[in-house]
């Protein structure tokens, strides 16, 4: 299972158990662990609580700053693309949806967090949430 904790709000350490991956961002970490997540050290102690309560891997989306990844392939920040932000209101849920898709073709961690990263930087340029979605066209013509 893939859990994205937003909104932000505490959670009994039983739904942590199993996970396959948890995607929470800056403040649902920090909500969660109590730990601030500013850089990669400060991620990588948020990643080993969520190990701590039973889940697999971890992604910390950090905004302007990219993604902190932890899994047992790659740990560290995928940056994030700049660019000029008009509506972060669909951002997670994109993230997410590129990040899911990606990984179930079999690619693996850092490529599916970069893919994910463009795709919730090409919606931020956006008004609104279903209009802000990018075809996966354009995905693909994005470089980092």
């Amino acid at each position: 299972m893939v859990l994205n904790p937003a909104p932000a709000t505490a959670l009994p350490d039983e739904v942590f158990d199993g996970l396959f991956l948890i995607t929470p961002n800056e403040t649902e970490t920090e909500m969660l662990t109590g730990i601030s997540v500013r850089d990669e050290n400060s991620g990588i102690n948020a990643a080993a609580f969520f190990k701590s309560k039973g889940v697999q891997n971890t992604i910390i989306t950090m905004g302007s700053k990219g993604a902190f990844v932890s899994t047992k392939s790659f740990t560290g920040i995928v940056e994030a693309n700049k660019v000029k932000v008009v509506d972060t209101t669909a951002a997670g849920d994109i993230f997410n949806g590129s990040l899911v898709v990606t990984l179930s073709e079999g690619k693996d961690w850092k490529d599916s967090v970069e893919f994910a990263c463009i795709a919730a930087a090409i919606s931020v340029t956006k008004m609104g949430a279903q209009e802000s979605a990018p075809l996966r066209s354009v995905i693909d013509k994005f470089k980092i």
